[in-house]
């Protein structure tokens, strides 16, 4: 699933409410972190199918889904009311790709709307007044219905009814790869991912519950994928300990906004530990056409035994003269720098990032580096583009 137009975020509030919302968005914000656990703890009480079927669990004891409630709703809110506000096009595109991965569907915003609000008045009591509750009706309604159309978008790229994005698959292989992570490979009536995209796994816990989990696609075709993942969490644990090749589990079509931007720029993709997935994803699809593109690619992970894709890497990127890879192993003593000497053995690595389609991929901190250093490169040594993934709720993401 893929929309080449991006989420609409043209409409504004009406004048009356777009005053409340300014006046009143510092007080809900400054809650907004008290609201969103009552409010998954009310929807998940009146709708238990929710919790058992479609939310994952881990993000929900761990406190990352409602952070990023909490963070997307503040952003959005802001937009409308501050003209200097960043558009938060891209942090809606994620979510839009996240909820059809999922099979999210209009009728379940609903659902949302009367449980968030709810827990707001739980909350805030009697400063949620009428005309306050108006106001921050429209802003949800607002940023629902971008999402809704933006979903349609992607529901429909695919030619499917929207939400009917499970099928059922085979486990066809299963292999341990370096680091303690493992390639699961699937076969059924599937679609070919673009290059980057992943795939929700779902399987049935012992405890009856259908817990759904996303997994990068490292190959993949119309009815064959390969996905590699760390074993952390619940469904990575149960695909690892309970799941045999023979046996069927379940496979959403593949959706993400991390796609290999087709043309002639120079690509750069960085990554580190298992965030190396999309990024072999893309290496296979750039094999696969034989492709002339300048590529540069720089992995970090703690050393070689931990290094999970090493091998699919030299694979996808063999006989290919336009590939450079650099593995950055941290106990080695290397350090990825984008300025400068980078610790890799090359020097001013930051000029390899001028007017290139740059990917990151990784966890929350060294994405967090990564944007800082790039964002720190003199004007002339600047991307053309950054685009990245994380596989975790990115509420700092989208800040």
């Amino acid at each position: 699933m893929h929309a080449t137009t991006s989420p609409d975020t043209s409409r504004r509030l009406s004048e009356e409410h777009a005053a409340i919302v300014a006046e009143t968005l510092p007080v809900i914000g400054a809650h907004i972190n008290q609201i969103t656990p009552i409010f998954y703890r009310t929807m998940f009480a009146n709708h238990p199918e929710l919790e058992k079927d479609l939310f994952n669990r881990g993000n929900q004891k761990d406190g990352d889904q409602q952070k990023a409630l909490a963070a997307s709703i503040a952003v959005f809110a802001t937009m409308l009311v501050d003209p200097n506000a960043p558009d938060p096009v891209d942090m809606l595109a994620r979510i839009g790709h996240k909820h059809v991965s999922l099979g999210v569907t209009r009728e379940q915003y609903q659902i949302v709307h009367d449980n968030l609000f709810a827990a707001i008045v739980e909350v805030l009591g009697e400063a949620i007044t009428p005309e306050v509750a108006a106001a921050w009706d429209e802003v949800y309604w607002i940023m629902a219905d971008c999402l809704i159309d933006y979903e349609a978008n992607l529901y429909d790229s695919a030619g499917v009814e929207h939400g009917d994005v499970f099928r059922t698959v085979t486990v066809t292989d299963k292999k341990s790869l370096p680091g303690g992570a493992i390639e699961i490979t699937i076969t059924g009536k599937l679609a070919t991912p673009l290059p980057g995209q992943y795939t929700s796994l779902g399987v049935t816990l012992p405890d009856g519950a259908r817990q759904l989990r996303q997994y990068s696609i490292i190959a993949g075709d119309d009815s064959t994928w390969t996905v590699a993942l760390d074993v952390v969490g619940e469904v990575s644990k149960h695909l690892d300990q309970a799941v045999a090749v023979g046996d069927t589990i379940q496979a959403t079509l593949p959706a993400g906004d991390l796609t290999l931007t087709p043309g002639n720029r120079p690509v750069v993709l960085i990554s580190s530990g298992i965030g190396a997935t999309p990024m072999v994803g893309m290496l296979n699809h750039l094999a696969a056409e034989a492709s002339i593109r300048p590529v540069t690619y720089w992995h970090v992970d703690d050393d070689a035994s931990t290094h999970a894709l090493a091998a699919h890497t030299q694979a996808a990127i063999a006989d290919n003269p336009h590939i450079t890879f650099t593995p950055i192993y941290r106990q080695a003593g290397q350090r990825l720098t984008l300025s400068g000497d980078c610790g890799c053995g090359g020097t001013d690595c930051g000029k390899n990032l001028r007017d290139a389609d740059v990917y990151l991929c990784g966890g929350t901190g060294f994405l967090q580096n990564m944007r800082e250093q790039i964002a720190a490169l003199p004007a002339d040594q600047q991307p053309a583009t950054v685009s990245y993934e994380l596989f975790s709720p990115n509420d700092w993401l989208i800040r």
